[in-house]
């Protein structure tokens, strides 16, 4: 209990706290447009240098830290992972990331903050510890989005893959007790907010074209962060292996020409454009999906702490605001919703959790079967690019012996 709330406690505190860091960033553009070209490369060269100096396995979203660190038998090996010392790292290099522009989103590293906190508040309770960081990673995404079914099923479908009755009630009390807590400070809203968007069944055909381009735009970007994770092969892969922190510098310029061009709209999470998109009220130019998907990509694979999350759902919105015109009779949120399914279940490989997220994040249970139909077509065209499911991929690499 007292881990649950403490996890709730984070959760918001994030929130605010990323909110804020974007907000001066943006402040700091308007005053100072070419500030980026400073301020983005030098983040991510500090972020980097933080990771391997200060904060080591903090790096990416947090999610496959917590995967691996269940998969370990013993405290030593999990603390390695999660930690107090992680969870602290997670959340100052994440808000780091937000305020130099990075494309990251602050929901995954709440995982790996929320799997620390249990993992600590369990230290006493060595043969619980598996279920509890299960517990902390499930508390932290339902109070990241305010999305208690979504962190249940992502915890049974994503982390451990499978249900265990044995861990269901720490998960169920610590998505409850986290919950209350962003209730009772942050009230009760939808991600998103509230959309009464419907499908006719006759433009059925764009649950086929969003989950196709989605999955395959979704696996696309896996593919890209499991091979660079991995180590690229030939003297392209020794280099970025061997100068790791120059090579965070050259992502982040990249990121900032990229926000230059965009006018602003790739820095950070994307919630905002998402957002407008899913209510329709300021159109998204053809130019966002494909500059998002890149600055995303070169956040991620600089190996700076940040989730991805949020991002891919704001690719997604603007995936399916392309795809919108294509189909004319169906109304434009529903297009949306459908490219943020698409493209995250492309992502994740994890549908259930793809349709659960967004249905719940809009409040819209009128698309709960396009979605469904959607996120299971999706993450079939996903693992035709990418064979292996992003977090689970990525958390290989923390189970090798050092």
């Amino acid at each position: 209990m007292a881990g649950a709330f403490v996890v709730g406690l984070a959760a918001v505190g994030l929130a605010a706290a990323a909110d804020e860091a974007q907000i001066v960033f943006g402040r700091i553009q308007t005053a100072l447009p070419y500030a980026a070209f400073a301020m983005t490369p030098i983040g991510f060269g500090l972020s980097a240098w933080l990771v391997k100096h200060v904060f080591p396995n903090t790096q990416g979203s947090g999610i496959p830290q917590a995967i691996a660190a269940r998969s370990f038998s013993t405290p030593e090996e999990r603390r390695r992972l999660v930690s107090l010392r992680a969870a602290v790292g997670k959340v100052l290099l994440t808000l780091l990331g937000l305020f130099v522009g990075a494309s990251v989103g602050r929901e995954g590293p709440t995982v790996q903050v929320g799997a620390s906190v249990m993992f600590e508040a369990g230290r006493l309770t060595p043969r619980r510890q598996s279920g509890l960081i299960l517990a902390g990673a499930a508390a932290g995404v339902a109070a990241a989005f305010n999305t208690p079914l979504a962190g249940i099923v992502f915890a049974i479908e994503e982390v451990s893959r499978s249900f265990e009755a044995r861990a269901s009630g720490l998960i169920i009390g610590a998505v409850i007790l986290a919950g209350m807590i962003s209730l009772a400070l942050l009230g009760d809203y939808s991600y998103f907010g509230s959309t009464g968007a419907g499908l006719p069944i006759r433009s059925w055909m764009a649950v086929v074209a969003c989950g196709v381009a989605g999955g395959l735009f979704g696996g696309l970007f896996s593919r890209i962060l499991i091979e660079t994770a991995n180590g690229l092969p030939g003297r392209i892969g020794a280099v970025i292996k061997g100068n790791s922190i120059a090579f965070a510098i050259v992502c982040g310029f990249i990121v900032a020409i990229i926000g230059f061009v965009s006018h602003g709209q790739t820095f950070g999470t994307g919630y905002t454009t998402a957002r407008s998109a899913v209510h329709g009220s300021v159109p998204i130019g053809m130019e966002f999906a494909p500059l998002k998907f890149l600055a995303t990509t070169l956040s991620a694979i600089s190996g700076i702490p940040g989730g991805i999350f949020s991002p891919s759902l704001s690719v997604g919105a603007g995936l399916g605001s392309n795809l919108a015109p294509f189909f004319p009779s169906a109304p434009l949120s529903a297009i949306v919703l459908l490219g943020m399914v698409g493209y995250f279940a492309g992502v994740v490989q994890a549908p259930i959790t793809g349709f659960v997220i967004v249905s719940e994040m809009t409040s819209d249970h009128h698309m709960l079967l396009p979605l469904m139909a959607t996120a299971l077509i999706a993450t079939a065209a996903s693992r035709l690019v990418c064979r292996e499911g992003v977090y689970h991929a990525l958390a290989k690499r923390y189970l090798k012996p050092e």
